[in-house]
């Protein structure tokens, strides 16, 4: 049995306690239904244990950790000037334009005050990793998820391709908000879940990208092509941005 792709990086989280309360319990459920993934983890238990084992696991001489100190406590009283590294003109130029794109929509984007909306999403966000409930369909092809749509709702919503941006797609299900059935398309960022809620836009689709926090939470609202978009993550919110800039560009 092999265990689920996209739950690998959850199983190597829960092993070493990184996960947070929502995805350390969505991946302990994952784990009841799925013999193939919870067989993983208890070979990376075992793999682990193997290494601690005496006469594996090394253990550094007991000098070692004294010539450690003593190097700092020197370093500490006479700190060496650092050497000034140059750059190249062309890394420089790359790393400040890589920097500017993650920072550029904190920076023009104006923010949200508090409303009704953000506090659906935030918590169809956070019960769909309670539940277990984050995709009705699972797969990381546009190919699969968009037409899955078709026929559950009335407009078709885009599902680009992220993963060589760093943000896999992970599927797609349909949730209930402002009283109405919308689709979220979930995508991935490390152990980390986006959510990406679509529906109509009301008005013309003209309003400028919106930022916001809420209950620990990064939101990002903009329209595009007559739609109204909401990407709802834990993630921070310059990487969050990095992802809708990724999602608008590819839309």
């Amino acid at each position: 049995m092999i265990a689920c792709p996209d739950r690998t990086m959850l199983l190597h989280g829960l092993l070493d306690g990184e996960l947070d309360a929502a995805n350390a319990l969505a991946c302990e459920e994952h784990l009841k239904a799925c013999e193939a993934c919870h067989a993983e983890l208890l070979r990376q238990r075992r793999l682990r244990e193997a290494i601690a084992a005496v006469g594996v696991a090394y253990r550094a001489p007991p000098g070692l950790r004294g010539r450690i100190e003593a190097s700092l406590k020197q370093a500490t009283v006479a700190p060496a000037r650092p050497r000034s590294r140059k750059i190249a003109p062309w890394a420089a130029s790359g790393a400040i334009s890589a920097m500017a794109a993650g920072l550029a929509i904190l920076a023009v984007a104006p923010t949200f005050g508090d409303s009704q909306v953000q506090s659906q999403l935030v918590a169809s966000h956070v019960r769909s990793l309670l539940a277990h409930h984050l995709t009705d369909i699972e797969t990381s092809s546009k190919h699969v998820v968009k037409p899955w749509f078709n026929g559950r709702i009335n407009f078709a919503p885009p599902v680009p391709e992220l993963a060589d941006e760093g943000f896999p797609l992970a599927g797609g299900r349909l949730d209930y908000v402002e009283g109405k059935v919308v689709p979220a398309i979930v995508y991935h960022r490390r152990l980390h879940t986006i959510n990406v809620f679509v529906w109509p836009a009301k008005g013309p689709g003209l309003l400028a990208t919106r930022t916001g926090r809420r209950d620990g939470y990064s939101l990002i609202e903009w329209k595009r092509g007559g739609l109204e978009f909401w990407a709802v993550s834990d993630i921070d919110a310059t990487e969050l941005g990095q992802f809708q800039q990724a999602f608008a560009a590819r839309s």
